[in-house]
């Protein structure tokens, strides 16, 4: 638990330096998500939070809208992470989730926390931020794709499937072959490494 919940403060960390760089000029920049600005970026990571909340009946406090205080709004949202983190009987309850059934702390370290690196990439990139990955993060994404179940990528890429309006990866991009573990990582999620605004 310790481990999860360490890796998810490290990154929420990373995550939140990002947006406190942003200029308030930045905040309708494209970024490399199709349709989404930089506020859509932290938009998406505070709903995923809230996501995160209602295996166990809960959702974010009372906390500024993105659209308000995007810095304040993603504060109020991982400490409410962190809570659940910090509780050993909340974080351990099991759940039922689009990835099948895990306690609560499995769910926010596989999807709310590996996120967290790559929507910090798209953060970055869309205001002019150094957009380095943490090479742990990124061999640690890297391996979790290739062991998916066959299938379960292409299942990942396609819109809709898991809801409506949702999409998980784009197409995989075409990189060199000696293109760099963070570019491989990125491509392969649907990401041109090589995107600018």
């Amino acid at each position: 638990m310790d481990e999860i919940a360490d890796r998810y403060r490290r990154r929420a960390a990373a995550f939140e330096d990002k947006i406190a760089a942003v200029r308030p000029e930045q905040w309708p920049n494209p970024s490399p998500c199709a349709r989404w600005s930089a506020r859509d970026v932290v938009r998406h990571i505070v709903d995923m939070h809230d996501v995160m909340l209602r295996p166990l009946g809960l959702t974010l406090s009372p906390a500024p809208s993105v659209d308000e205080d995007p810095l304040a709004a993603f504060r109020a949202a991982r400490a409410d992470v962190q809570e659940i983190l910090g509780d050993p009987a909340r974080a351990g309850q099991e759940c039922d989730t689009p990835g099948g059934r895990m306690t609560v702390e499995q769910h926010i370290d596989r999807v709310v926390s590996d996120d967290l690196p790559l929507h910090g990439w798209d953060l970055a990139r869309a205001t002019a931020q150094d957009d380095t990955i943490d090479p742990e993060d990124v061999e640690r994404g890297w391996a979790a794709l290739r062991a998916l179940p066959p299938g379960l990528l292409e299942q990942f890429r396609t819109p809709g499937a898991f809801g409506p309006g949702v999409e998980v990866f784009g197409p995989e991009v075409k990189v060199e072959e000696d293109a760099s573990p963070q570019d491989r990582l990125l491509a392969l999620i649907g990401r041109d490494p090589g995107w600018k605004a």
